[in-house]
């Protein structure tokens, strides 16, 4: 994992979490996990929980969750995203992502992704008046 975690630039990321939030009212994050998992799905399920994703008002956050060490991820939404968005969003952010992590391009693959998440988001969640940032748009590295 120290090869893909010393290729991460952080504020690039977060940066682009930033940028995608202005064009929705969704909240997205990215979760780096130094574990190996079988179960990437469930594992990104568990952690959107902990982390109080479910918490936005109106229920569509998005963590993007990477496991290097068993070199998979998983793209978890709360209970609007899987209402509103359908399959594709899911496949749209994942395809931005899995190109780029080929080719070694760490950093590139998560902040397409990111930024794949909020045209998506857009599209069913666009920007309030009042666009509180509910979640901190830190990479976790946890």
């Amino acid at each position: 994992m120290k090869p893909f975690l010393n290729q991460l630039e952080h504020q690039r990321i977060e940066h682009a979490i930033a940028e995608a939030e202005k064009t929705t009212s969704g909240e997205i994050r990215v979760m780096i996990s130094p574990d190996r998992t079988e179960d990437p799905i469930h594992r990104a399920a568990r952690e959107f929980s902990r982390l109080g994703m479910h918490r936005t008002a109106h229920r569509h956050g998005v963590l993007i969750f990477v496991a290097p060490n068993s070199r998979c991820f998983a793209i978890h939404g709360d209970k609007a995203i899987h209402q509103r968005c359908g399959e594709e969003f899911w496949r749209n952010v994942a395809a931005a992502m899995e190109t780029q992590f080929r080719e070694g391009r760490f950093t590139d693959g998560l902040v397409a992704a990111v930024l794949e998440a909020g045209r998506e988001l857009a599209k069913h969640f666009p920007p309030e008046a009042h666009n509180p940032d509910e979640l901190p748009n830190t990479v976790i590295d946890g």
